[in-house]
Protein backbone atom coordinates (compact mmCIF):
# COMPACT_ATOMS: atom_id res chain seq x y z
CA UNK A 1 0.00 0.00 0.00
CA UNK A 2 1.11 3.39 -0.94
CA UNK A 3 1.36 5.81 1.86
CA UNK A 4 0.58 9.52 1.59
CA UNK A 5 0.71 12.43 3.92
CA UNK A 6 -1.28 14.90 4.22
CA UNK A 7 -0.85 18.45 6.22
CA UNK A 8 -3.60 19.91 8.32
CA UNK A 9 -4.49 23.95 8.19
CA UNK A 10 -2.54 24.00 11.53
CA UNK A 11 0.58 22.11 10.44
CA UNK A 12 0.23 18.91 11.87
CA UNK A 13 0.97 15.94 8.83
CA UNK A 14 -0.75 12.29 9.51
CA UNK A 15 -0.20 9.30 7.69
CA UNK A 16 -3.26 8.44 5.34
CA UNK A 17 -1.95 4.58 5.67
CA UNK A 18 -2.89 4.41 9.26
CA UNK A 19 -6.22 5.38 8.69
CA UNK A 20 -6.62 2.90 5.90
CA UNK A 21 -5.17 0.19 8.42
CA UNK A 22 -7.36 1.22 11.48
CA UNK A 23 -10.56 1.23 9.84
CA UNK A 24 -10.38 -1.86 7.83
CA UNK A 25 -9.71 -3.71 11.49
CA UNK A 26 -12.34 -2.15 13.10
CA UNK A 27 -14.68 -3.24 9.93
CA UNK A 28 -12.80 -7.00 9.98
CA UNK A 29 -13.49 -7.10 13.84
CA UNK A 30 -17.56 -6.04 13.34
CA UNK A 31 -17.11 -2.91 15.87
CA UNK A 32 -18.52 0.25 15.29
CA UNK A 33 -16.02 3.75 16.10
CA UNK A 34 -18.43 3.92 19.62
CA UNK A 35 -17.65 -0.01 20.60
CA UNK A 36 -13.97 0.43 19.00
CA UNK A 37 -13.74 4.30 21.12
CA UNK A 38 -15.33 2.50 24.30
CA UNK A 39 -13.02 -0.70 24.62
CA UNK A 40 -9.78 1.15 24.55
CA UNK A 41 -10.71 4.06 26.85
CA UNK A 42 -11.49 6.75 23.86
CA UNK A 43 -14.71 8.78 22.34
CA UNK A 44 -16.10 7.56 18.81
CA UNK A 45 -15.25 10.99 18.08
CA UNK A 46 -11.88 10.19 18.25
CA UNK A 47 -12.02 6.76 16.33
CA UNK A 48 -13.80 8.61 13.37
CA UNK A 49 -10.87 11.52 13.39
CA UNK A 50 -8.23 8.41 13.29
CA UNK A 51 -10.22 7.02 10.37
CA UNK A 52 -10.48 10.07 8.76
CA UNK A 53 -6.59 10.71 9.48
CA UNK A 54 -7.39 14.30 11.20
CA UNK A 55 -5.14 12.86 14.24
CA UNK A 56 -3.17 9.86 15.56
CA UNK A 57 -3.84 8.21 18.40
CA UNK A 58 -0.60 8.64 21.48
CA UNK A 59 1.58 5.30 22.01
CA UNK A 60 -0.25 3.65 24.73
CA UNK A 61 -3.86 4.26 22.89
CA UNK A 62 -2.14 2.62 19.92
CA UNK A 63 -0.91 -0.22 22.12
CA UNK A 64 -4.69 -1.05 23.48
CA UNK A 65 -6.11 -0.33 19.95
CA UNK A 66 -3.72 -3.03 18.57
CA UNK A 67 -4.89 -5.50 21.30
CA UNK A 68 -8.55 -4.58 20.89
CA UNK A 69 -8.18 -5.73 17.41
CA UNK A 70 -5.79 -8.31 17.12
CA UNK A 71 -2.38 -7.14 15.83
CA UNK A 72 1.05 -6.28 16.98
CA UNK A 73 2.05 -2.54 17.23
CA UNK A 74 4.56 -2.94 14.36
CA UNK A 75 1.21 -3.88 12.38
CA UNK A 76 0.80 -0.28 12.64
CA UNK A 77 4.40 1.15 13.18
CA UNK A 78 5.65 -0.36 9.77
CA UNK A 79 6.55 1.73 7.34
CA UNK A 80 5.29 4.58 9.42
CA UNK A 81 6.74 7.90 8.47
CA UNK A 82 5.47 10.41 11.07
CA UNK A 83 8.37 11.92 13.16
CA UNK A 84 8.57 13.61 16.36
CA UNK A 85 6.28 16.78 15.40
CA UNK A 86 3.28 14.52 14.06
CA UNK A 87 2.59 12.19 17.00
CA UNK A 88 -0.14 13.35 19.54
CA UNK A 89 -0.45 12.92 22.90
CA UNK A 90 -3.22 13.15 25.12
CA UNK A 91 -4.37 15.93 27.25
CA UNK A 92 -3.20 16.08 30.56
CA UNK A 93 -1.61 13.61 33.09
CA UNK A 94 -2.47 11.20 35.29
CA UNK A 95 -2.02 11.74 39.18
CA UNK A 96 1.37 11.28 41.17
CA UNK A 97 -0.36 7.97 42.90
CA UNK A 98 -0.44 6.45 39.92
CA UNK A 99 3.75 7.22 39.20
CA UNK A 100 4.73 6.68 42.87
CA UNK A 101 4.21 3.25 44.07
CA UNK A 102 4.51 0.81 46.57
CA UNK A 103 5.78 -2.77 45.65
CA UNK A 104 8.42 -5.50 45.43
CA UNK A 105 11.40 -5.36 43.36
CA UNK A 106 13.24 -6.13 41.57
CA UNK A 107 11.59 -4.95 38.36
CA UNK A 108 8.11 -3.36 38.12
CA UNK A 109 7.44 -4.69 34.70
CA UNK A 110 9.39 -8.09 35.27
CA UNK A 111 7.60 -8.22 38.94
CA UNK A 112 5.22 -6.04 39.40
CA UNK A 113 3.07 -5.75 36.69
CA UNK A 114 2.63 -9.23 36.39
CA UNK A 115 2.42 -10.20 40.24
CA UNK A 116 -0.67 -7.32 39.41
CA UNK A 117 -2.25 -9.27 36.87
CA UNK A 118 -1.82 -12.66 38.85
CA UNK A 119 -3.61 -11.46 41.53
CA UNK A 120 -6.14 -9.98 39.06
CA UNK A 121 -6.81 -12.74 37.37
CA UNK A 122 -7.23 -14.91 40.68
CA UNK A 123 -9.77 -13.29 42.04
CA UNK A 124 -11.74 -13.29 39.15
CA UNK A 125 -11.45 -17.34 39.23
CA UNK A 126 -11.85 -18.43 42.75
CA UNK A 127 -12.49 -21.42 41.48
CA UNK A 128 -9.39 -22.54 39.46
CA UNK A 129 -7.73 -25.73 40.66
CA UNK A 130 -4.99 -24.66 38.05
CA UNK A 131 -3.72 -21.31 36.73
CA UNK A 132 -1.07 -21.70 34.09
CA UNK A 133 1.50 -18.47 32.60
CA UNK A 134 3.56 -18.65 29.62
CA UNK A 135 5.92 -15.61 29.27
CA UNK A 136 7.18 -13.85 26.07
CA UNK A 137 9.51 -11.49 24.80
CA UNK A 138 11.89 -9.49 27.25
CA UNK A 139 9.78 -11.66 30.62
CA UNK A 140 10.64 -14.86 28.91
CA UNK A 141 14.52 -13.92 28.22
CA UNK A 142 15.00 -12.64 31.54
CA UNK A 143 12.41 -13.63 34.09
CA UNK A 144 13.85 -16.53 35.32
CA UNK A 145 16.61 -14.61 36.90
CA UNK A 146 14.31 -11.97 38.23
CA UNK A 147 12.54 -15.33 39.90
CA UNK A 148 9.32 -14.29 37.89
CA UNK A 149 8.15 -18.00 38.46
CA UNK A 150 8.19 -17.44 41.92
CA UNK A 151 6.71 -14.02 41.78
CA UNK A 152 3.90 -15.60 40.54
CA UNK A 153 3.66 -18.69 42.93
CA UNK A 154 3.24 -15.92 45.70
CA UNK A 155 0.51 -14.19 43.71
CA UNK A 156 -1.56 -17.44 42.31
CA UNK A 157 -0.54 -19.18 46.37
CA UNK A 158 -2.48 -21.52 47.80
CA UNK A 159 -3.59 -22.39 44.26
CA UNK A 160 -0.70 -24.05 41.76
CA UNK A 161 0.83 -22.29 38.43
CA UNK A 162 2.48 -23.78 35.99
CA UNK A 163 5.03 -21.35 34.17
CA UNK A 164 6.87 -21.80 30.71
CA UNK A 165 8.74 -19.38 28.89
CA UNK A 166 8.35 -18.95 25.19
CA UNK A 167 11.61 -17.37 23.66
CA UNK A 168 10.67 -18.21 19.63
CA UNK A 169 7.50 -16.12 19.44
CA UNK A 170 8.95 -12.55 17.90
CA UNK A 171 5.52 -10.75 16.72
CA UNK A 172 4.50 -9.70 19.86
CA UNK A 173 2.20 -6.70 20.57
CA UNK A 174 4.42 -5.62 23.31
CA UNK A 175 8.33 -6.49 24.82
CA UNK A 176 6.71 -7.80 27.98
CA UNK A 177 3.85 -10.12 26.82
CA UNK A 178 2.51 -12.64 29.10
CA UNK A 179 -0.75 -14.85 28.98
CA UNK A 180 -2.54 -16.82 31.68
CA UNK A 181 -4.95 -19.61 32.13
CA UNK A 182 -7.56 -20.51 34.62
CA UNK A 183 -8.38 -24.38 34.73
CA UNK A 184 -10.89 -26.07 36.84
CA UNK A 185 -10.22 -29.79 36.01
CA UNK A 186 -9.63 -30.51 32.34
CA UNK A 187 -11.77 -27.79 31.68
CA UNK A 188 -10.35 -23.89 30.87
CA UNK A 189 -12.18 -21.26 32.06
CA UNK A 190 -10.43 -18.19 30.55
CA UNK A 191 -7.47 -17.42 29.27
CA UNK A 192 -6.04 -13.70 29.21
CA UNK A 193 -2.61 -12.28 27.12
CA UNK A 194 -1.36 -9.41 29.14
CA UNK A 195 0.92 -6.66 28.80
CA UNK A 196 2.88 -4.94 31.43
CA UNK A 197 3.56 -1.60 30.45
CA UNK A 198 6.15 -0.33 32.88
CA UNK A 199 6.14 1.00 36.12
CA UNK A 200 3.99 -1.54 37.04
CA UNK A 201 0.87 -1.06 34.91
CA UNK A 202 -0.60 -3.84 32.65
CA UNK A 203 -2.93 -3.97 29.87
CA UNK A 204 -5.33 -6.94 29.74
CA UNK A 205 -6.11 -8.01 25.45
CA UNK A 206 -9.72 -7.68 24.47
CA UNK A 207 -10.62 -5.66 27.96
CA UNK A 208 -11.48 -2.16 28.56
CA UNK A 209 -8.39 -0.55 28.99
CA UNK A 210 -8.93 1.47 32.34
CA UNK A 211 -7.30 4.72 32.15
CA UNK A 212 -6.87 6.63 35.71
CA UNK A 213 -8.18 9.50 35.54
CA UNK A 214 -6.26 12.84 34.26
CA UNK A 215 -6.65 15.18 36.89
CA UNK A 216 -3.98 17.63 35.53
CA UNK A 217 -4.58 20.04 32.52
CA UNK A 218 -1.13 20.14 31.18
CA UNK A 219 1.36 17.71 30.28
CA UNK A 220 4.19 19.55 29.35
CA UNK A 221 6.84 21.43 31.08
CA UNK A 222 6.10 24.75 29.07
CA UNK A 223 2.34 24.81 29.41
CA UNK A 224 3.05 23.94 33.32
CA UNK A 225 5.44 26.55 33.80
CA UNK A 226 3.25 28.89 32.06
CA UNK A 227 0.13 28.39 34.25
CA UNK A 228 2.38 28.82 36.86
CA UNK A 229 3.98 32.16 36.16
CA UNK A 230 0.36 33.20 35.40
CA UNK A 231 -1.01 31.84 38.70
CA UNK A 232 2.42 32.45 40.59
CA UNK A 233 2.82 29.17 41.81
CA UNK A 234 5.58 26.77 42.23
CA UNK A 235 5.24 23.83 40.89
CA UNK A 236 4.72 21.56 43.98
CA UNK A 237 1.64 24.26 44.92
CA UNK A 238 0.60 23.36 41.09
CA UNK A 239 0.36 19.44 42.16
CA UNK A 240 -0.98 20.39 44.92
CA UNK A 241 -4.15 22.17 43.30
CA UNK A 242 -4.88 19.56 40.94
CA UNK A 243 -4.16 16.63 43.24
CA UNK A 244 -6.19 18.07 46.18
CA UNK A 245 -4.35 18.85 49.64
CA UNK A 246 -4.84 14.86 50.74
CA UNK A 247 -1.53 14.52 48.13
CA UNK A 248 0.32 15.20 50.92
CA UNK A 249 -0.61 11.85 53.27
CA UNK A 250 0.25 9.88 50.26
CA UNK A 251 3.84 11.08 49.34
CA UNK A 252 4.24 10.63 52.99
CA UNK A 253 3.58 7.59 53.00
CA UNK A 254 5.57 6.78 50.31
CA UNK A 255 8.71 8.73 51.73
CA UNK A 256 8.27 6.36 54.70
CA UNK A 257 8.78 3.23 52.26
CA UNK A 258 11.63 5.14 50.39
CA UNK A 259 13.42 5.59 53.53
CA UNK A 260 12.71 2.16 55.05
CA UNK A 261 14.49 0.88 51.84
CA UNK A 262 17.41 3.53 52.52
CA UNK A 263 17.78 2.27 56.06
CA UNK A 264 17.00 -1.78 54.82
CA UNK A 265 19.77 -1.72 52.29
CA UNK A 266 22.48 0.31 54.98
CA UNK A 267 22.00 -2.22 57.69
CA UNK A 268 22.16 -5.28 55.15
CA UNK A 269 25.30 -7.57 54.25
CA UNK A 270 26.60 -10.55 52.36
CA UNK A 271 25.82 -11.42 48.45
CA UNK A 272 22.49 -10.77 46.33
CA UNK A 273 21.11 -14.06 44.65
CA UNK A 274 21.21 -14.33 41.27
CA UNK A 275 24.93 -16.64 40.70
CA UNK A 276 26.99 -13.01 39.84
CA UNK A 277 29.24 -12.91 43.36
CA UNK A 278 27.46 -9.43 43.47
CA UNK A 279 28.26 -7.64 47.04
CA UNK A 280 26.01 -5.69 48.93
CA UNK A 281 28.30 -2.61 49.26
CA UNK A 282 26.30 0.58 50.66
CA UNK A 283 26.72 -0.40 54.24
CA UNK A 284 30.74 -0.38 53.75
CA UNK A 285 30.24 3.10 51.27
CA UNK A 286 28.36 4.91 54.30
CA UNK A 287 30.82 4.12 56.97
CA UNK A 288 34.39 4.07 55.00
CA UNK A 289 35.25 7.11 55.67
CA UNK A 290 38.34 8.10 53.96
CA UNK A 291 40.96 9.75 55.92
CA UNK A 292 42.00 13.08 54.06
CA UNK A 293 38.09 13.38 52.69
CA UNK A 294 36.89 16.65 51.81
CA UNK A 295 33.53 18.06 51.70
CA UNK A 296 32.91 16.73 47.62
CA UNK A 297 34.40 13.56 48.17
CA UNK A 298 31.55 13.00 51.38
CA UNK A 299 28.93 14.09 49.32
CA UNK A 300 29.89 11.35 46.32
CA UNK A 301 30.10 8.55 49.05
CA UNK A 302 27.03 9.14 51.12
CA UNK A 303 24.87 10.32 47.84
CA UNK A 304 25.99 7.06 46.11
CA UNK A 305 25.56 4.91 49.62
CA UNK A 306 22.07 5.71 49.72
CA UNK A 307 21.33 4.72 46.11
CA UNK A 308 23.28 1.82 46.80
CA UNK A 309 20.99 0.49 49.66
CA UNK A 310 17.90 1.20 48.13
CA UNK A 311 18.99 -0.90 44.54
CA UNK A 312 20.15 -3.60 46.40
CA UNK A 313 17.35 -3.87 48.53
CA UNK A 314 14.94 -3.94 45.13
CA UNK A 315 17.95 -6.53 43.54
CA UNK A 316 17.10 -8.93 46.83
CA UNK A 317 13.40 -8.21 46.13
CA UNK A 318 12.33 -5.98 48.84
CA UNK A 319 10.02 -3.52 49.05
CA UNK A 320 10.58 -0.08 47.35
CA UNK A 321 9.00 2.63 45.99
CA UNK A 322 8.90 3.29 41.92
CA UNK A 323 10.76 6.48 40.93
CA UNK A 324 9.59 6.21 38.37
CA UNK A 325 10.76 2.39 38.48
CA UNK A 326 11.82 -0.66 40.51
CA UNK A 327 15.20 -0.20 38.31
CA UNK A 328 15.71 3.29 38.94
CA UNK A 329 14.94 3.19 42.65
CA UNK A 330 17.40 4.42 44.29
CA UNK A 331 17.61 7.86 43.09
CA UNK A 332 15.48 10.01 44.26
CA UNK A 333 15.08 8.90 47.44
CA UNK A 334 18.93 9.07 47.76
CA UNK A 335 19.03 12.84 46.58
CA UNK A 336 15.95 13.96 48.62
CA UNK A 337 18.01 12.00 51.92
CA UNK A 338 21.15 13.18 51.28
CA UNK A 339 19.97 17.50 50.50
CA UNK A 340 17.57 17.28 53.45
CA UNK A 341 19.76 16.28 55.88
CA UNK A 342 22.53 18.42 54.73
CA UNK A 343 20.59 21.38 54.32
CA UNK A 344 18.72 20.57 57.74
CA UNK A 345 15.61 21.03 55.86
CA UNK A 346 12.21 20.03 57.09
CA UNK A 347 9.96 17.04 56.15
CA UNK A 348 7.20 19.29 54.43
CA UNK A 349 10.12 20.84 52.16
CA UNK A 350 11.38 17.09 51.47
CA UNK A 351 8.04 16.07 50.55
CA UNK A 352 7.32 19.83 48.14
CA UNK A 353 10.61 18.22 46.26
CA UNK A 354 8.92 15.03 45.94
CA UNK A 355 5.86 16.23 44.32
CA UNK A 356 8.39 18.66 41.95
CA UNK A 357 10.14 15.62 40.62
CA UNK A 358 6.85 13.21 40.43
CA UNK A 359 5.92 16.00 37.85
CA UNK A 360 8.86 15.89 35.68
CA UNK A 361 8.39 11.95 36.09
CA UNK A 362 4.51 12.26 34.99
CA UNK A 363 5.58 14.60 31.96
CA UNK A 364 8.58 12.12 31.10
CA UNK A 365 5.89 9.12 31.37
CA UNK A 366 3.27 11.02 29.62
CA UNK A 367 4.73 12.29 26.70
CA UNK A 368 7.62 9.39 26.23
CA UNK A 369 7.97 6.34 28.50
CA UNK A 370 9.44 5.09 31.81
CA UNK A 371 9.64 1.82 30.31
CA UNK A 372 13.41 0.07 29.58
CA UNK A 373 11.75 -2.18 27.57
CA UNK A 374 10.21 0.33 25.15
CA UNK A 375 12.85 3.19 25.28
CA UNK A 376 16.05 1.37 27.58
CA UNK A 377 17.59 3.02 30.42
CA UNK A 378 17.32 6.15 29.44
CA UNK A 379 13.52 6.12 30.35
CA UNK A 380 14.29 4.83 33.44
CA UNK A 381 17.65 5.87 35.01
CA UNK A 382 17.54 9.05 32.85
CA UNK A 383 14.25 9.69 34.02
CA UNK A 384 14.82 9.57 37.65
CA UNK A 385 17.98 11.70 37.46
CA UNK A 386 15.89 14.59 35.80
CA UNK A 387 13.12 14.46 38.43
CA UNK A 388 16.31 14.10 41.23
CA UNK A 389 17.55 17.00 39.66
CA UNK A 390 14.53 19.15 39.81
CA UNK A 391 14.06 18.33 42.96
CA UNK A 392 17.21 19.80 44.31
CA UNK A 393 16.63 23.03 42.34
CA UNK A 394 12.86 22.90 44.83
CA UNK A 395 14.99 22.49 47.66
CA UNK A 396 17.62 25.05 46.66
CA UNK A 397 14.54 27.46 46.38
CA UNK A 398 15.26 27.59 42.19
CA UNK A 399 12.62 29.46 39.89
CA UNK A 400 11.18 27.54 36.99
CA UNK A 401 13.56 28.03 34.45
CA UNK A 402 16.46 26.92 36.62
CA UNK A 403 14.27 23.59 37.42
CA UNK A 404 13.36 22.83 33.98
CA UNK A 405 17.09 23.47 33.01
CA UNK A 406 18.12 21.04 35.86
CA UNK A 407 16.01 18.50 34.62
CA UNK A 408 16.95 18.86 30.65
CA UNK A 409 20.30 18.89 31.73
CA UNK A 410 20.08 15.68 33.86
CA UNK A 411 17.64 13.70 31.10
CA UNK A 412 20.18 15.14 28.11
CA UNK A 413 23.23 13.78 29.19
CA UNK A 414 21.54 10.22 29.17
CA UNK A 415 20.41 9.65 25.67
CA UNK A 416 21.02 6.49 24.03
CA UNK A 417 21.64 4.88 27.80
CA UNK A 418 20.72 1.34 26.64
CA UNK A 419 19.46 -1.47 29.40
CA UNK A 420 21.21 -4.79 29.08
CA UNK A 421 21.41 -6.13 32.76
CA UNK A 422 23.34 -8.91 33.10
CA UNK A 423 21.64 -12.03 32.93
CA UNK A 424 18.73 -10.15 33.36
CA UNK A 425 18.88 -8.88 37.09
CA UNK A 426 18.86 -5.82 38.39
CA UNK A 427 22.49 -6.11 39.18
CA UNK A 428 24.76 -5.04 36.93
CA UNK A 429 25.56 -2.67 36.00
CA UNK A 430 21.90 -1.14 37.57
CA UNK A 431 22.88 -0.63 40.56
CA UNK A 432 26.72 1.37 40.34
CA UNK A 433 24.18 3.14 37.66
CA UNK A 434 21.87 4.54 40.05
CA UNK A 435 24.38 5.88 42.26
CA UNK A 436 26.17 7.44 39.74
CA UNK A 437 22.89 8.96 38.36
CA UNK A 438 21.97 10.28 41.94
CA UNK A 439 25.38 12.18 41.48
CA UNK A 440 24.66 13.45 38.42
CA UNK A 441 21.42 15.14 39.07
CA UNK A 442 23.14 17.06 41.90
CA UNK A 443 25.91 18.00 39.85
CA UNK A 444 23.42 19.09 36.99
CA UNK A 445 21.01 20.71 39.62
CA UNK A 446 24.17 22.88 40.51
CA UNK A 447 25.32 23.73 37.00
CA UNK A 448 21.11 25.24 36.47
CA UNK A 449 21.96 27.76 39.49
CA UNK A 450 24.17 29.30 37.48
CA UNK A 451 23.92 29.24 33.65
CA UNK A 452 19.80 28.64 33.40
CA UNK A 453 19.23 32.08 32.03
CA UNK A 454 21.53 30.51 28.92
CA UNK A 455 19.71 28.09 28.41
CA UNK A 456 19.08 26.54 24.41
CA UNK A 457 17.33 23.34 25.17
CA UNK A 458 13.84 22.87 26.30
CA UNK A 459 12.88 19.94 28.51
CA UNK A 460 9.91 19.16 26.65
CA UNK A 461 12.29 18.40 23.90
CA UNK A 462 14.89 16.61 24.99
CA UNK A 463 11.75 13.95 26.50
CA UNK A 464 10.53 13.74 22.77
CA UNK A 465 13.89 12.95 21.69
CA UNK A 466 14.68 10.62 24.32
CA UNK A 467 11.29 8.86 22.72
CA UNK A 468 12.13 9.16 19.60
CA UNK A 469 15.77 7.65 20.40
CA UNK A 470 14.40 5.04 22.11
CA UNK A 471 12.20 4.00 19.63
CA UNK A 472 14.94 4.09 17.17
CA UNK A 473 16.94 1.92 19.28
CA UNK A 474 17.88 -1.81 18.51
CA UNK A 475 15.08 -4.42 20.61
CA UNK A 476 18.39 -6.22 21.92
CA UNK A 477 19.27 -3.37 23.77
CA UNK A 478 16.03 -2.71 25.02
CA UNK A 479 16.04 -5.06 28.86
CA UNK A 480 16.64 -8.35 26.32
CA UNK A 481 19.44 -9.90 27.86
CA UNK A 482 20.97 -9.99 24.06
CA UNK A 483 23.06 -7.36 23.94
CA UNK A 484 26.11 -4.86 25.33
CA UNK A 485 27.57 -6.12 28.74
CA UNK A 486 24.25 -8.58 29.26
CA UNK A 487 26.29 -10.97 26.06
CA UNK A 488 30.18 -9.54 26.61
CA UNK A 489 30.01 -9.82 30.84
CA UNK A 490 32.55 -12.91 31.59
CA UNK A 491 31.70 -13.68 35.23
CA UNK A 492 34.42 -16.21 35.13
CA UNK A 493 37.04 -13.40 34.34
CA UNK A 494 38.84 -12.10 37.21
CA UNK A 495 39.83 -8.05 37.86
CA UNK A 496 43.61 -7.90 38.48
CA UNK A 497 43.68 -6.27 42.70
Amino acid sequence: MVEFQCRLENGEVFSVEFSEKIRFLRKKNRLSQEELGRKVGVSNRAVSKWENGQSLPSTDTLLSVATVLGVTLDYFLKNEIATARERRIEEGMESLRELYKIGKGPSSSHTMGPAKAAQLFRRKHPEATLFRAVLFGSLAKTGAELSLDACLEESFHPIPVTVAYDRERLALPHPNTMQLEAWEGHRLLERWEIYSVGGGSIVIAGHPVFKPRRIYPHNSFRDIASYCKAHGLRLWQYAERYEGREIWDYLSAMWDAAESAIEAGLSAEGELFGGLGVQRRAKKLCSLRHPDENAQTRENRLVSAYAFAVSEHNAAGGTIVTAPTCGACGIVPAVLKYVTEEKGLSRTALLRAMATAGLVGNIIKTRASISGAECGCQAEVGSACAMAAAAVGELHGYDLDQIEYAAEVALEHHLGLTCDPVRGLVQIPCIERNAVAAMRAIHAASLAGFLADSRKIPFDSVVETMYQTGRDMPRRYRETGEAGLATLYDSNERIPL
